[in-house]
């Protein structure tokens, strides 16, 4: 193995080649080499906008009703009018997260620089950099610690009095203003505030402290920069808070403190603890996918090759997946004030600057975000997103209340800080009921794999049984099928023809599959919890009889799987939305072996898609044929589309990005859910399970054909390790956490096993009892 590093030889000049490093709350991209370096700073919290309420139209149930009657006799156009009238809130302060600052070194010349090399050790979260000056070695290093709270850095030499440099800070923001304090510190202020998604007043406030210590040498400040000349090392120290739901002023000290406890710790110990804090979370999975043929090269290097078919690199795809994990682990800790967005809690500036908002779109993005949450072991990192669904639920009483005259809870399409969860101020795309219950899936995914009861009783069976009620309350039956059905909705964000194709492109219709695949596993979920919990029996019989009236999923004329509840011709073939798929990932509705003709045609329905000369090829598409091919155990396939999304649609930095003209995108923009997508896939490739059932290597290409694996976890609160040579399982090792029965399953080898909590399990390439 060549190490867990991504690696590069030249310096990087923009935020796209710089690379990320992060505490759960604090994120800096760095970028630069010999003579300069910019530490890209974000604060997860560092929102424009405010919390208040959408204003509705609606009279509730009867504009509903009204609305309703012209989608079932067909007449979309006057449907679509009245949704805009009574759904269709306008834009308000909604806000996103911006940019915090730039940090910027410049530093002094002494000599002609000479062997650059900068890198990312995934195994220690340290961001290193050095070069050679008249022989003598110049040497940088930055981490993130979520232990200590702050950024820290050491910059020093082989030579003394090496390390000259001037520190700068330039706001992202109108309101930024910097100081120096003490002679050896920069303080700083800002609101964020833009006029894109606010107007230009409304935002966070974030205070902050950089200082610098030196040893040998002199510091000084000069025209709002700090000045180290001939220094032997310089330590740099940076501290932000921000005051987010903060209750009275202790946030405005906080910066202060953090950076005291620093320095009383020291910058070795400060490292010491921060590699085993992280190493907590990163050790708990290894991975080997083979050898490369050149792992030495620069991952840039490695990368074109990648792309250009001229090298197999299993260990390209190893990095790639323990880079989700780190990126997992650097954004979102158990303390996490928010969740992962958009770009993680990372921000190059572009998504928030134009339609797009830098926030948590709940039509697949904030989703795949966490889909490598539980199957990669990061439990922890899954954390902040149960909370963040918690409050969800909890803001979405007013959309229900004010939108649909109903009780529970309802989220649509995004939301931002502050919980909103009204419609989209555009129904066609911001009409999407599911959106809350979507992102709320994840309650039943934490569960699943988890089987804590505490959990599902105090925290997931409230949440979605309050979406239940909603629903059970807000669906109605089709006149013609009989069938309970939601309404009106999206598929998101695709169009369809109606009967007339020349006047008649719509998106908004009755029951599409993506509903009733989620409220399928809504209803499913809240009968099982409350029969587990021996409670809410009343409920539980409300929830059976609506089963008995929930769609089917249903194949169209074409063999596909259809995306609606009729078989409307897609007006966008290429669209990059693939919804209706989620029957088959992350739920379970559709299986080769359970459903095998469903399993078909949504073959069928991903080969369409891909056979559109102007597929909408972008990050969060390339990692969703990943998963879903995993999913029909087709190894080959699911390889080469997360072989096209690390080589084709990740920067040099190996962080994905959405290609231009896609939803109004001007460039290649950074969306972080293409690099926690393809972990999932790759996860998804070597390891699926449900509860009751582990399935190991169902999609093991060819190109992996010998490896090992160890941690992945298992629905049903197991870990497993694999190992396999010449594309063979040699054995693999069950690691129980609760008592049942688990069937085990390899290619076409089944064996059940009655496990004990904490029992190991080891069985070889037949499933036979290994005794060791």
């Amino acid at each position: 193995m060549s190490g867990m590093k991504l690696w590069y030889n030249h310096p990087g000049t923009e935020w796209s080649q710089g690379l990320p490093i992060g505490n759960g709350r604090i994120g800096a991209v760095i970028y630069g080499g010999t003579d300069a370096e910019t530490w890209s700073v974000n604060e997860v919290t560092f929102w424009s906008g405010q919390s208040e309420p959408a204003v509705s139209e609606s009279n509730g149930k009867a504009d509903l009703q009204a609305m309703r009657e012209h989608f079932f006799a067909g007449d979309y156009a006057a449907g679509d009018r009245l949704a805009k009238q009574m759904l269709q809130p306008r834009k308000q302060n909604y806000g996103t997260n911006l940019p915090l600052m730039d940090v910027l070194f410049r530093f002094a010349a002494s000599g002609k620089a000479e062997q650059f090399s900068r890198e990312l050790q995934l195994e220690q979260a340290v961001y290193q950099a050095s070069y050679n000056v008249n022989g003598k070695k110049i040497m940088r290093e930055v981490f993130a610690t979520h232990a200590d709270h702050i950024v820290a850095a050491r910059l020093w030499g082989e030579e003394s009095g090496s390390i000259s440099f001037q520190l700068g800070v330039v706001g992202r923001t109108a309101s930024f203003a910097a100081e120096i304090v003490n002679e050896d510190t920069i303080a700083f202020r800002c609101q964020a505030t833009e006029q894109v998604h606010s107007n230009g007043t409304c935002g966070v406030w974030s205070e902050g402290l950089i200082k610098v210590i030196t040893s040998g040498g002199s510091l000084r400040e000069e025209a709002g920069q700090l000045i180290v000349t001939d220094a032997d090392e310089a330590w740099v120290y940076l501290a932000v808070n921000t005051d987010y739901r903060a209750e009275g002023g202790a946030w405005k000290q906080a910066s202060s403190k953090q950076i005291e406890r620093a320095i009383a710790s020291g910058y070795d110990a400060l490292r010491v603890d921060h590699i085993a804090d992280y190493r907590r979370l990163y050790d708990r999975v290894t991975i080997q996918l083979g050898e490369s043929e050149h792992p030495s090269l620069p991952t840039d290097e490695r990368l074109r090759l990648l792309k250009t078919g001229q090298a197999d690199d299993p260990e390209l795809f190893a990095l790639f997946l323990q880079y989700g994990r780190y990126l997992m682990i650097a954004g979102s800790r158990e303390d996490s004030p928010l969740p992962l967005h958009l770009q993680g809690i990372w921000n190059d500036g572009e998504a928030c600057r134009m339609g797009w908002s830098c926030d948590y779109h709940l039509d697949i993005n904030t989703e795949m975000n966490y889909y490598p949450a539980e199957v990669t072991n990061l439990v922890e990192c899954h954390l902040p997103l149960m909370r963040y669904i918690e409050a969800l639920s909890q803001a979405g009483r007013a959309a229900v209340r004010d939108f649909y005259d109903s009780e529970g809870w309802v989220a649509h399409v995004f939301s931002n800080a502050w919980g909103f969860t009204a419609p989209g101020w555009e129904t066609s795309w911001g009409l999407n009921v599911t959106g809350g219950l979507w992102i709320a899936t994840h309650l039943m995914e934490r569960y699943a794999y988890s089987l804590d009861q505490d959990f599902l009783a105090q925290r997931a069976y409230p949440v979605l049984k309050e979406a239940a009620e909603f629903f059970l309350d807000y669906m109605t039956i089709h006149p013609k099928y009989g069938w309970l059905v939601t309404g009106p909705s999206n598929s998101p964000e695709n169009h369809f023809y109606c009967d007339d194709r020349s006047q008649c492109v719509q998106q908004l219709s009755m029951g599409s599959t993506l509903d009733q695949v989620l409220v399928r596993e809504l209803f499913t979920f809240c009968l099982d919890a409350a029969d587990r919990l021996q409670t809410d029996h009343a409920f539980q019989q409300q929830l059976r009889e609506a089963i008995a009236f929930l769609p089917p999923l249903q194949i169209g004329k074409n063999g596909q799987l259809q995306e609606w509840l009729e078989d409307y011709e897609e007006a966008q073939p290429e669209h990059r939305h693939l919804s209706h798929l989620v029957a088959l990932y992350p739920a379970h509705q559709i299986t080769p072996e359970g459903t095998p003709e469903l399993s078909e045609a949504a073959r069928v329905s991903l080969e369409r898609r891909m056979a559109q000369d102007e597929l909408e090829d972008i990050e969060f598409t390339a990692a969703l044929f990943g998963l879903y091919f995993a999913r029909l155990q087709d190894g080959e396939k699911a390889y080469r589309h997360v072989s096209h999304l690390i080589g084709g649609l990740c920067f040099e930095n190996l962080l994905s990005y959405s290609i231009p003209g896609i939803a109004g995108a001007e460039t290649n923009i950074f969306v972080i859910d293409g690099n926690f997508g393809g972990t999932a896939a790759m996860a998804e490739m070597l390891l699926q399970s449900q509860m009751g059932s582990i399935h190991v290597l169902p999609a093991l290409p060819k190109a992996w054909g010998s490896g090992r694996v160890t941690g992945l976890r298992a629905r049903g609160n197991a870990e497993v390790d694999i190992e396999w040579q010449e594309h063979q399982l040699v054995r693999t090792t069950i690691y129980a956490y609760a008592a049942g029965n688990i069937t085990v399953q390899y290619g076409g080898k089944k064996v059940s096993l009655d496990v004990e909590a904490g029992g190991v399990y080891r069985l070889d390439h037949a499933l036979d009892a290994l005794h060791e």
